[in-house]
């Protein structure tokens, strides 16, 4: 099997998919922008070739290095970047090279336009939140008066709360429609929820062959536009209205042979026409693994790898090696940001849950505006502990 991994340097530990493939028998080919030199030891070793590329997003560039792969190997089989970023990219690439095995261009649209996957969304039956497309300040004001303030504004196409804004009142209103931004943008009314997600890798019958849940109890609109610090943790068990609902989303979805990433709002007070205090709400999908280190919280949660589950959906369409009957923990992370002044130092917070520390490292620039510049991740067995543990690292002074 010849399978290009696109950007397999970035996340740094993304290199973990490629050396499971590799495990498995793959032929694994890797395209990036970055020099040989300073890819990791660890990916070199598990690429048969790597292909740099100036600029990723110059497709031109990319289909000249599918193109040498193909040329040098034969077919490709698989194409795949697992990155948010890549998707409509991969799904072009797909296309191009006559790939069956991930989306193509036909299908891109659900996945990555929200007022698209709403639709989807109604066919697994999950209520979803009522929507404008943002047009002109008479259309939205006439929203407005259907739904109330505040109304939630964020790109069509976009990756997390990536320009996301709470619009509060009027004047907000008509100060967002005074600077329209150039891309589309969808309107929603506001729902007060903790955002909960359905994670896990689907087989090619759209089925997920392993699962689990995280919840992120501030939501990433206030961790990006006030600069709050991220905390969130994986699960240690599903709720089985969690799973029956994340299992329709991902049949109704048509997610085949992917890692899949599904927000759901869980209602923290009842409201009419979505459902109770602790009924789920539909949010968005994110068809590849949740972002930054979360990988890795779910293998430390679930004890597993779910590197070696996706490896193996990749190349047997099942799990084969591994066991998903391991001990469940809360697998925490709690970021800090540098521009904060903190009560307890790094010293402090090592020589309190130093031998329980899972990961300690700091976060690249890309990346810090959602998840802070310094991250601490362990594993609790109790609710009080995790609480504990985040309040200890992101108290202020």
């Amino acid at each position: 099997m010849n399978f290009v991994f696109v950007s397999p340097q970035f996340p740094k530990t993304y290199w973990n998919f490629c050396d499971r493939l590799r495990r498995n028998g793959v032929n694994v080919l890797g395209i990036g922008d970055t020099p040989y030199d300073e890819i990791p030891n660890e990916l070199k070793a598990c690429l048969t070739e790597y292909y740099r590329v100036d600029n990723m997003g110059n497709y031109d560039s990319m289909v000249r290095a599918m193109g040498y792969f193909t040329m040098r190997y034969g077919k490709i089989d698989w194409l795949e970047s697992n990155n948010e970023y890549w998707l409509e990219q991969d799904a072009a690439l797909r296309t191009d090279f006559n790939i069956n095995t991930g989306a193509k261009n036909d299908f891109i649209d659900r996945i990555k336009f929200k007022s698209k996957m709403k639709e989807s969304y109604i066919a697994a039956r999950v209520p979803v939140a009522r929507h404008h497309m943002v047009s002109d300040l008479a259309g939205a004001k006439a929203f407005v008066k259907e739904v109330g303030y505040p109304v939630i504004v964020k790109p069509d196409n976009g990756c997390g709360a990536e320009a996301t804004y709470k619009l509060k009142n009027d004047a907000e209103l008509e100060a967002f429609y005074a600077d329209l931004p150039a891309v589309q943008y969808i309107m929603e009314e506001f729902i007060d929820g903790t955002i909960v997600s359905f994670d896990g890798v689907a087989d090619s019958n759209c089925v997920p062959l392993f699962y689990t849940s995280n919840v992120f109890p501030i939501p990433m609109i206030d961790i990006v536009n006030s600069m709050e610090d991220l905390s969130y943790w994986t699960q240690k068990n599903v709720p089985e209205t969690l799973r029956d609902m994340g299992f329709r989303t991902i049949k109704a979805f048509g997610a085949k042979s992917r890692f899949f990433h599904c927000e759901f709002f869980r209602l923290n007070t009842g409201k009419k026409g979505l459902g109770e205090k602790g009924d789920y709400v539909a949010l968005e999908v994110n068809m590849r693994p949740a972002g930054g280190y979360t990988p890795d919280l779910i293998n430390y949660a679930n004890s597993v790898d779910c590197y070696q589950i996706w490896a193996d959906m990749v190349c047997y369409d099942e799990v084969r090696h591994q066991n998903l009957e391991g001990p469940h923990y809360f697998c925490v992370y709690a970021g800090r940001r540098d521009c904060h002044t903190y009560k307890h130092s790094h010293e402090e917070i090592m020589e309190k849950y130093g031998s329980a520390m899972k990961m300690c490292d700091r976060i690249p620039d890309v990346l810090s505006l959602d998840m802070g510049n310094q991250m601490y991740v362990i594993n609790v067995d109790t609710e009080e502990e995790r609480d504990e543990f985040i309040h200890f690292v992101q108290e202020k002074a």
